[in-house]
């Protein structure tokens, strides 16, 4: 079945120019598209696209605020947001994959790289470039400020499932994070979701900010 995705941008030239660029990819449908973030709600509610291309800046109601109504109606299967900004630094990189937004992109990245984007999220996995990574872990530093998130529910992690979040907050990839442990990429993969499954995670993304949040992992 073809990824459904609904793009959700103010500029209409913006919404024009990606849609067609994913509306010719065989596996991809565009089903919709916003110019604001209030619309973009209320047609991922009616549509119930896989994927929302959503802008951080709008009017009516910014990318922010309507991923956080988006992905706290949660959905099953859920609505996966992928959110755009014009800028490389961004004030909302932190908060929004805080939310669960499954990564970020540049607007003005290259075409295959949004294509391969929107495949990406919609099979479940976070977008994360290195350069977002790095200020996401910069960010998560800098507000901790000497203090640590309680997180009880890592007690509930096996020795070898606290190891595999790590790994998974260094940014390593199930295939990277089996040949470090020596273990098949399924035994990797059934470690991880029970990792999601105990810490109530919806991905990579969300995994990244606890581990650092919680002092699990420390940067450097």
């Amino acid at each position: 079945m073809a990824i459904t995705v609904l793009i959700a941008d103010d500029q209409a030239m913006v919404r024009q120019g990606f849609g067609a660029l994913l509306a010719a990819q065989s596996d991809i449908s565009v089903v919709g598209d916003a110019p604001d973030g209030k619309v973009a709600v209320a047609e991922t509610k009616r549509l119930r696209p896989d994927v929302v291309l959503m802008d951080v800046r709008m009017p009516e109601m910014n990318g922010l605020d309507a991923a956080r109504a988006i992905l706290s109606a949660g959905g099953d299967p859920p609505t996966r947001v992928l959110m755009l900004t014009t800028f490389d630094i961004d004030d909302y990189v932190y908060e929004a994959l805080s939310l669960g937004a499954s990564g970020f992109l540049l607007k003005d990245a290259p075409a295959d790289e949004l294509v391969r984007a929107v495949r990406v999220v919609a099979a479940g996995q976070a977008l994360l470039a290195p350069t977002v990574t790095r200020r996401l872990i910069a960010e998560v530093t800098r507000r901790r400020a000497g203090t640590r998130r309680t997180m009880p529910e890592l007690s509930a992690l096996t020795p070898r499932e606290r190891e595999v979040l790590e790994l998974v907050a260094r940014g390593m990839s199930n295939g990277e994070i089996a040949e470090a442990l020596f273990v098949a990429e399924q035994t990797v993969k059934t470690h991880v979701s029970k990792v999601f499954s105990k810490l109530h995670l919806r991905d990579r993304a969300q995994a990244v900010v606890l581990a650092y949040e919680s002092g699990l992992v420390v940067p450097g």
